[in-house]
């Protein structure tokens, strides 16, 4: 149990995210997107409310999500984008074998703040990379634009001026291990309470 413990500790500190770029775009085994799922509603959630959603987006829904919103959303917001530009855009999902898009979906409750839920979106998201890049895949949860667009969110599943989406879980093959990064200076971001003496 304790070389478990310290295989899971050592994993965790050396997680790195793989940028999109260096993901394969084959398509992920039924049940590794199952593993992955499964410890993606692993997450603290107060009251078991469940103020998340998951889609996984992967196959064919990957390019036509670019043709129907993807590439006409951007061309709407950017008229002066190129049509090389467009293309990118519209092949966005095609850059990995799965997507999976965390949406929080907060529910009414008289005690458990809409902030708690937001958070433990966040925790599913994070889950779902740590999960994918445990399992081998090189995966990154980003955001970008059109986690913040209307008709993206609908076709998710999600309800506009109530939900939003957390990001998305970029998920494929590495083809090439990812490079370490600069990590915020530990005494910049970390503390030990000491109560004040009086």
């Amino acid at each position: 149990m304790a070389q478990t413990a310290n295989d899971i500790t050592e994993f965790l500190q050396q997680r790195r995210s793989t940028i999109i770029s260096k993901l394969g775009a084959s398509d992920l085994p039924k049940d590794d997107i199952e593993t992955i799922l499964a410890c993606g509603v692993r997450v603290p959630d107060h009251a078991v409310l469940g103020p998340w959603k998951i889609m996984v987006i992967q196959g064919d829904s990957r390019h036509q999500l670019g043709q129907e919103i993807l590439r006409p959303e951007f061309a709407a917001q950017n008229p002066d984008a190129t049509e090389e530009g467009l293309l990118f855009e519209e092949q966005r999902f095609c850059r990995a074998g799965a997507i999976f898009a965390v949406l929080s979906t907060p529910k009414e409750h008289p005690k458990i703040p809409i902030w708690e839920m937001e958070l433990s979106a966040g925790a599913v998201a994070m889950n779902i990379t740590t999960a994918a890049q445990a399992l081998g895949y090189g995966a990154q949860w980003v955001t970008e634009w059109y986690s913040y667009n209307d008709k993206m969110l609908a076709a998710l599943g999600g309800r506009v001026g109530t939900d939003k989406i957390a990001g998305f879980i970029y998920v494929g093959e590495k083809s090439e291990a990812p490079k370490e990064r600069r990590r915020p200076e530990r005494e910049n971001v970390i503390g030990f309470y000491e109560p004040s003496v009086s």
